[in-house]
């Protein structure tokens, strides 16, 4: 089954959440990234509002609501708490999008007043996407609108390796959804070739979620042992094992 837009809308998984944090044992320009970017998942751009004004002229509806916009602030800074993080930074447009992000921004104000342990900041789209690539080390956990977070949870994938070594998770009021994100690779479907790692620590997020902590730590410890060791690595790893060689490597080292 693959999630959608519509998915999220209708299950209420109004989190989306991805970390994105540096593999030892896989190189890339960066060595120190730990971010996690919080996107809300629920409406902005992709609430499918669009219409034909007159032929040639379409127009596209961005929907931000005050209910959504707290929920979603409220869960970044109480996952900030739970996870020892020091930083919530809220990225937006609200210099152009007066109205629409700048409600966005006016809940994220308000719902920091509310957790004075965390700091609070507050920073553009553009300027965020700049100094991200320039030293990603600088942002913690970060929260955004739907579209903005479509787009820099993929960058950030990219200062690690891309996605398929990053999990996402989907929060909902009464369930979660955990999933890879990379979509599908047709052109070597059934040749035992593909990197399971994302879906892998995707699947360790939803552990955590069910408060399997201790079935959680040993398979991440696992993956990223055989990862850092270096020699059974799929071929975008760097590798030439196939998914099932890595796969059983990373099973014989459970505890």
């Amino acid at each position: 089954m693959i999630i959608s837009n519509h998915h999220y809308r209708v299950f209420s998984l109004y989190a989306n959440v991805r970390p994105c944090r540096s593999v030892e044992g896989y190189k890339t320009l960066y060595n120190d990234v730990d971010i996690v970017t919080i996107r809300e998942n629920t409406e902005g751009e992709y609430s499918g509002i669009e219409h034909e004004i007159v032929s040639g002229v379409v127009q596209s509806i961005k929907l931000i609501t005050e209910p959504a916009s707290r929920r979603v602030a409220e869960y970044a800074f109480e996952y900030a708490k739970a996870n020892g993080r020091k930083t919530v930074t809220a990225v937006h447009k609200a210099n152009i999008m007066r109205m629409s992000d700048g409600l966005f921004l006016q809940c994220c104000r308000e719902t920091a007043e509310k957790h004075p342990e965390i700091k609070y900041k507050e920073m553009y789209l553009d300027t965020v996407c700049l100094n991200m690539v320039q030293d990603p080390s600088n942002f913690d956990v970060l929260v955004m609108p739907n579209l903005y977070g479509d787009i820099l949870s993929d960058l950030c994938a990219g200062l690690i390796g891309g996605l398929g070594i990053t999990p996402s998770g989907n929060i909902g009021k009464d369930g979660a959804v955990f999933e890879s994100v990379h979509g599908t690779a047709p052109d070597i479907a059934g040749q035992d070739k593909a990197n399971p790692t994302a879906l892998l620590l995707s699947s360790i997020m939803m552990l955590r979620y069910m408060n399997l902590n201790a079935h959680a730590d040993n398979i991440e410890r696992a993956c990223f042992d055989v990862i850092r060791e270096g020699k059974v690595l799929t071929g975008d790893l760097g590798g030439r094992a196939s998914c099932s060689e890595f796969t059983s490597e990373i099973c014989s080292r459970l505890n």
